[in-house]
C-alpha cells in the first residue's frame, strides 16, 4: 500500500471538489484529490451535462471562480474554434444555443478549462490527483477521520491518504458510511420535516432517477447501432403516469404533470426561444441541450449540430444505486435504457415528415471521452446527505410555502443559488415534484456534520432534504458549496479550529464571511423574485 500525507484530502473529483481544491490551493494549502473517472468536474464533464443555471447568471448570483470557469469555456472556443465573427464578438457566447442554459458547450471543453485552472498547482506539487480511484475504507477515531484508503478499480492497488481535513466530493456521499458520519438517504417522512411535498412515510430507497446521457449528431449514412438484446423490454416499459412507453417522445410536463408530446426537429434552420421562468425549454429535444449549433461556426465547419441527450425518457427509475447490493445491476440497466432509446431514435421514432427513424443519428463518443458514445458516468441527481447543524427544508425556500417570492435568507450564509425545486421521477414511483423556488442562500450549518469533526461535504451531500436537494443540486450551487467548503477548511487550518467551532461562533462566522466576500463569493441576493 502506498501512503500519502497532506493537509486536505478531497475524495471524489466532481464540480464541487474542483471548486474546493481551487479555494484551498489559492490559500496556499496542500491537497490530494481522487476521482473515479478520467475527467474532473463530475456532472459538467464525465456526466456530460451542460450547466443548469438561473436567469441572472450573466449579471450576478455566482462566485467569481465559477464566473472564471464560464469565461474560460467561452475563451477556449474563441481561441480554438472557427467561430463566426458575430459569435466571436458575443460576450455571452452560447456555443450550443441550447435552451437549458446560457452556456451550452462540449463537456471536453470544460475538462480542458478545469485542467488548465488546476495545472499550476499540479506542477508545483501542491496538488496531487489520483485517477482512477474510489474510496474503500477510512480510519476514524473519536469522530476524527485520520485517513482514507482509496483503490484503483482496475488493479486493486491501494493508497492510504492521511489528512488533517477530509472533503466528501463523491457523487453519492460515499465517504459518509465509510467514516461513520451520520446521514440521511432517500425520502424523509412529512412528520420528520413538516414539508408540504414530503412523503407520508420515509423511504431510504426512494431517490431521484439517474440518467445515462449520450451525445450525437446527424450526418449522411446509416449509423444504426445493433438492436439491443433487451430492446423489446424497454420498448414496452411504461410508467403509470407517463402517458406512453419510455421509448417515445411523450413525457409528463414537470409543472403540470400532464403527459405531453415532445418534438425533435433535426438540424433546424431557426431557434425556438422563450422565457425560462414560464417555459422549461424542453418541448423540442434537439435544441433543449444542444451543445454545438452550426450557426455559431464558419460555414462548412460542421455537417450537423451536436446534441447532448439528457431527456425525461432516459430517467431510470427501477432502483437506487445507494446503499444497495444491486448498484452495478442498476447502473448497467440505466445504460441499457439509454442504449435502447438510441436504437429507437434511429429506427422507429416518428419524424415530422411522417417517416420513422433517423439512421443518420451518430453517437459521438469522441465528444465525451468514450468509445461507445455514452457519457463516462451516469448523471447523478441525489446523494446521501449529512445530518447537519442546519437542514434546509422546503418551507425555507418554496415560494408557496413561504408566501413570498423574495430571497430566502439563512443565518451564516456562505453563498447563494437559485433553481426550482425540481425532482425527477423517482425510484419510489413518484412523478415529478416541481415547485417554485425563491432565490436562496447556502447556510454554513448545512456544511457541518453533527458529529464528525473534520469532514466537510462539497457536493449534493450537504444538509438538505430529499425535497430541497432538488434545488441545491445543480452546477453553480454545487460549485459554490465546494468553494465555500474549501474556504471553510482553509480558515480552520489557519486558526487550528474545527468547522463546528466556526459555525457556532458569531464572530468567527463573520470573519469567514469576510474572507468569502474577498474571494468573490456572493452571500446575499438583491431583492428579486424567484420562479
Amino acid at each position: 500500500m502506498t501512503k500519502l500525507s497532506t493537509e486536505v484530502a478531497i475524495i471524489g473529483g466532481g464540480l464541487g471538489s474542483v471548486a474546493a481544491a481551487l479555494a484551498l490551493l489559492q490559500r496556499g494549502r496542500r491537497v490530494v484529490m481522487t476521482e473515479e473517472y478520467a475527467w474532473l468536474g463530475g456532472q459538467l464533464t464525465s456526466q456530460a451535462v451542460p450547466p443548469d443555471e438561473h436567469i441572472w447568471v450573466e449579471q450576478f448570483g455566482i462566485t467569481a471562480r465559477y464566473r472564471a470557469l464560464r469565461d474560460g469555456i467561452r475563451q477556449y472556443y474563441r481561441d480554438h474554434y472557427p467561430l463566426t465573427s458575430a459569435a466571436r464578438a458575443d460576450r455571452e457566447l452560447n456555443p450550443g444555443r441550447g435552451r437549458v442554459s446560457r452556456l451550452c458547450h462540449e463537456p471536453r471543453v470544460a475538462d480542458a478549462v478545469i485542467t488548465a485552472m488546476l495545472a499550476p498547482y499540479r506542477s508545483s506539487g501542491r496538488l496531487t490527483v489520483l485517477q482512477p480511484r474510489v474510496p474503500i475504507a477510512a480510519d476514524v477515531r473519536d469522530g476524527v477521520v485520520r485517513s482514507v484508503t482509496v483503490a484503483d478499480p482496475r488493479t486493486g492497488e491501494e493508497t492510504e491518504i492521511a489528512a488533517e481535513f477530509v472533503v466528501d466530493g463523491t457523487e453519492t456521499g460515499d465517504l459518509l458510511p465509510l467514516t461513520g458520519t451520520e446521514y440521511v438517504v432517500g425520502a424523509e417522512a412529512r412528520a420528520d420535516t413538516d414539508e408540504p411535498s414530503a412523503a407520508e412515510i420515509a423511504d431510504p430507497t426512494n431517490v431521484q432517477s439517474i440518467a445515462w446521457c449520450f451525445v450525437f449528431d446527424h450526418v449522411a449514412g446509416d449509423h444504426t447501432i445493433p438492436r439491443p438484446d433487451d430492446y423489446d423490454f424497454w420498448r414496452s416499459f411504461e410508467l403509470p403516469f407517463w402517458g406512453a412507453p419510455m421509448l417515445s417522445f411523450t413525457a409528463p410536463n414537470p409543472r403540470t404533470l400532464v403527459p405531453e408530446e415532445r418534438t425533435m426537429n433535426v438540424n433546424p434552420a431557426a431557434d425556438v426561444t422563450g422565457d425560462p421562468r414560464f417555459d422549461a425549454g424542453d418541448r423540442d429535444l434537439w435544441q433543449f441541450r444542444r451543445i454545438t449549433a452550426r450557426q455559431n461556426f464558419a460555414p462548412g465547419a460542421y455537417d450537423s449540430d451536436i446534441v447532448l441527450a439528457n431527456w425525461p425518457q432516459l430517467d431510470y427509475v427501477s432502483g437506487s444505486i445507494i446503499d444497495t447490493d444491486d448498484r452495478e445491476v442498476h447502473l448497467r440497466a440505466a445504460k441499457a435504457q439509454s442504449r435502447a432509446y438510441v436504437h429507437w431514435l434511429q429506427t422507429e421514432a416518428p419524424r415530422p415528415d411522417g417517416g420513422h427513424g433517423w439512421p443518420g443519428l451518430r453517437l459521438r463518443g469522441d465528444i465525451v471521452g468514450t468509445t461507445d458514445g455514452f457519457a463516462q458516468a451516469p448523471y447523478i441527481r441525489e446523494s446521501r446527505r449529512i445530518k447537519a447543524l442546519t437542514t434546509i427544508r422546503e418551507q425555507d425556500v418554496s415560494i408557496k410555502a413561504r408566501g413570498y417570492d423574495g430571497p430566502a435568507r439563512f443565518d451564516g450564509s456562505v453563498g447563494v443559488g437559485m433553481y426550482r425545486i425540481d425532482l425527477h421521477p423517482s425510484t419510489g414511483g413518484d412523478n415529478y415534484i416541481d415547485v417554485e423556488c425563491a432565490p436562496f442562500e447556502i447556510p454554513l450549518g448545512a456544511l457541518v456534520p453533527v458529529a464528525t469533526q473534520n469532514l466537510v461535504p462539497a457536493a449534493k451531500n450537504i444538509g438538505t432534504t430529499h425535497i430541497t436537494n432538488g434545488a441545491y443540486r445543480l452546477h453553480p450551487v454545487e460549485w459554490n458549496i465546494g468553494e465555500s467548503a474549501g474556504e471553510l477548511i482553509a480558515f480552520c487550518l489557519d486558526r487550528g479550529l474545527a468547522p463546528r467551532q466556526i459555525a457556532t461562533g458569531d464572530a468567527l462566522v463573520e470573519q469567514l464571511q469576510g474572507r468569502l466576500t474577498e474571494a468573490g463569493v456572493e452571500l446575499h441576493w438583491p431583492e428579486i423574485a424567484g420562479y
